[in-house]
């Protein structure tokens, strides 16, 4: 982040990518006004917050981010997690409300930054797909059941994710026609712009629709609610006045908020690399929407992320730089600053359709079906973790199913596969057996292999393995460790090794290793005593090679 490399996206820049930029931009701010209005409601924030945080988030961004396609803001995945606690911290005061959610944009900023300084990108792989779907879908639904009462018409009280669906549900009778109209008109025309085109913003045409009618036939006088003016100036520029008792009571909702940012900026980085030949730096790119929530936290905003849809707009549509985000929040906050009296003419209902069609997107059915149809065991992960978003309150709901994907990685590392290999007939190839691998065995010699680094996790675990496999075979003299896979062999790893082949030489089994290539796990074997064990001419390149100078004659 040194200051020679700012302004990565804007490298080798060329006058001819103006034009595609341009339009670029033009696309993102017709897709990102309707939902940077709709997400800062959801977020508890006035509307205009909202446009706020987008031009803010993109600013730092093209500054301190790397990615060219990126395009960051307001975001309808984060908003509804800490939505819930700020209010229950705030118990109903708007400006303590505003505070804090500053303070939080402030935490999460220092977080991500600290995490970019560390180079520790790697913290978004901790995060298994599954989970990550299933959590995505579970916030859809806390943010269906929000909107749902809007799109009615009617007031239901907070509580319970699933008491105010029951409640809404209960109210249908009581629905204004006229706000139903204009929240299913909407969400259609944004759902069928979607379907034509991602260059359609069928939102913002949905919204524009709905203000139209709402002037042209007096709504409002229907009962249909209204944004209200949106009063769009220049932020007064202040860090949010910090309370030591705030900063603890919000540190485990920052850093669930910062892994959720993480877990996403990663997933888009990944999606839309600057140059598809050459992998992003995901640490630089941290760095630049961490600024991006400090500088929403000194505008008055709230915590901003990496949006997968306004990302995607930018890359289909032609942009070469953050030229098209900057100039998409440009062409936003004019827009807002000199056209805000027309936000008396958009009915709420418009918003929360808009919010609805978001959450359509993010409820990833297609790939909970490739998971159910692919990795069955993982489609229990996938609902438990939406299951924990609904159930609980979102803000633990996440946390829990951050924690499940944790702790679903340390099962995986723990349980290693492991196999008694094959030989495939008349190679020297040695393979794991399955259905359509015609294998053979060699009397007395057993191959085995543990698929994963061995540490001490899993050292006990792949040694009961290991005996269970000696066990199915009574003629055993020769032991062949196939260690490919062992990319690493930590101190009480080595040391069972170092008892088992000792254990196992009293019992007349020989036993070799075959194929350490690691360079970690080849210096701890000689490091920790395992290869002085072994005797040095155990060790070997093959698993034929020791097998034809170790095997039974």
């Amino acid at each position: 982040m040194s200051f020679g490399r700012l302004f990565e996206s804007f490298r080798g820049y060329r006058r001819d990518w103006l034009a595609g930029d341009a339009l670029a931009g033009l696309m993102l701010a017709a897709l990102a006004l309707p939902s940077q209005l709709a997400t800062a409601r959801l977020a508890g924030m006035p509307p205009e917050t909202g446009l706020i945080a987008f031009a803010a988030a993109a600013l730092a961004f093209a500054v301190f981010g790397g990615n060219r396609f990126v395009s960051v803001g307001a975001d309808s995945t984060i908003a509804p997690i800490f939505a819930a606690s700020l209010g229950a911290l705030a118990l109903g005061d708007g400006v303590l409300y505003a505070k804090l959610a500053g303070t939080l944009a402030m935490m999460v900023g220092v977080i991500l930054v600290l995490t970019a300084l560390l180079r520790a990108g790697w913290m978004a792989d901790l995060l298994s797909f599954p989970v990550v779907v299933g959590f995505l879908a579970g916030i859809a639904v806390h943010i269906v059941v929000g909107q749902l009462p809007g799109l009615l018409g009617v007031s239901v009280a907070d509580g319970h994710v699933l008491a105010r669906l029951g409640a809404a549900l209960e109210r249908v009778p009581q629905a204004n026609p006229y706000t139903v109209l204009v929240g299913g008109a909407v969400l259609i025309v944004a759902l069928g712009g979607h379907w034509l085109s991602p260059r359609v913003p069928g939102a913002l045409v949905g919204l524009a629709l709905a203000a139209a009618a709402a002037w042209q036939f007096g709504l409002q006088a229907r009962g249909v609610a209204m944004l209200g003016t949106l009063s769009l100036g220049f932020p007064p520029l202040s860090l949010p006045s910090v309370d030591p008792n705030d900063l603890l009571r919000l540190l485990p909702l920052s850093i669930t908020v910062a892994l959720v940012c993480m877990m996403q900026t990663a997933a888009v980085v990944r999606s839309y690399p600057s140059d598809p030949d050459m992998p992003d730096n995901v640490s630089r790119d941290f760095s630049g929407v961490g600024v991006g929530n400090l500088l929403a936290a000194v505008a008055g905003a709230f915590p901003v992320d990496a949006s997968p849809p306004n990302t995607a707009t930018v890359a289909e549509t032609g942009g070469r730089s953050q030229m098209a985000p900057l100039l998409a929040a440009a062409a936003v906050v004019l827009l807002a600053a000199f056209a805000g009296s027309a936000g008396a003419w958009v009915p709420t209902a418009a918003l929360d359709a808009v919010l609805v069609y978001i959450a359509i997107r993010i409820f990833r059915l297609g790939d909970m079906i490739r998971i159910a149809r692919k990795a069955r065991g993982e489609i229990l992960l996938l609902a438990a973790s939406a299951a924990l978003v609904v159930v609980l309150p979102i803000d633990q709901g996440v946390g829990l199913a951050i924690l499940l994907s944790l702790l679903h990685s340390v099962y995986l590392m723990a349980r290693p596969a492991c196999a008694s290999l094959v030989r495939l007939p008349g190679t020297t190839i040695w393979w794991p057996p399955a259905r359509d691998v015609d294998g053979e065995t060699v009397p007395g010699v057993l191959v085995f292999a543990p698929a994963a680094p061995l540490t001490f996790v899993n050292a006990e675990y792949v040694r009961q393995q290991l005996d269970r496999a000696l066990s199915e075979r009574s003629d055993v003299r020769l032991l062949v460790i196939e260690a490919s896979s062992v990319a690493l062999i930590d101190y009480t790893a080595t040391q069972i090794l170092i008892q088992t082949i000792t254990r196992l030489r009293r019992q007349k089994i020989d036993v070799a290793l075959a194929r350490l290539g690691a360079k970690s796990g080849a210096a701890a074997a000689i490091r920790e005593g395992l290869l002085s064990t072994l005797g040095e001419d155990h060790v070997l390149h093959s698993v034929e090679e020791a097998v034809h100078k170790f095997g039974p004659a």
